[in-house]
């Protein structure tokens, strides 16, 4: 009798040691910062943005031209044709909204096409670092979704070694 609940009080104490779980944290936007590449996507996504910023130049500086016509010769017009020439400056003005919306939009997603390389490089490293040190689980710190974080699970200076990251010292 003694034996079977010594087997079974060691059977339970090795499911719990079996159990158990290492959760480690992350801060992978400052990771993301910090590598080499991050640079060269923000330079795309800026000559990118130039393109659809220029177009969107002459998309407005077209609508100040006619605005600027209708004030000089209003004077002058009639009733219908100034209520044609306001539904066209109007409709303008629409597109130029509508535009500007799809223009940051397309910004977005340009930006994310381009990110999408270094973050597919920043899982792989976490997954390396997390499975090297016994991690179950590891939670992003971006976005102050905790209460509590117990600093000697992160593993963000773990991940910045594995990626070969140089981060610069502090100013003081």
């Amino acid at each position: 009798m003694k034996l079977k609940i010594t087997v079974l009080f060691i059977a339970f104490i090795s499911t719990f040691s079996s159990a158990q779980t290492k959760v480690g944290t992350v801060d992978s936007d400052y990771i993301v910062n910090f590598m080499p590449e991050a640079k060269t996507v923000i330079e795309m996504t800026q000559v990118y943005g130039a393109k659809l910023d220029s177009s969107f130049s002459i998309k407005v500086e077209d609508f100040k031209v006619r605005l600027e016509d209708y004030k000089a010769k209003e004077k002058d017009m009639g009733v219908l044709e100034k209520k044609t020439i306001q539904q066209e400056l109007s409709a303008l003005e629409q597109d130029i909204n509508k535009y500007q919306k799809n223009g940051n939009t397309l910004m977005g997603l340009k930006r994310d096409e381009l990110m999408r390389p270094l973050y597919k490089k920043l899982s792989d490293a976490i997954a390396v670092v997390s499975k090297a040190g016994g991690y179950t689980q590891i939670l992003t710190t971006t976005g102050n979704q905790f209460a509590y974080i117990d600093e000697r699970f992160d593993i963000t200076d773990l991940v910045i070694k594995k990626l070969g990251i140089t981060i610069p010292e502090a100013k003081q």
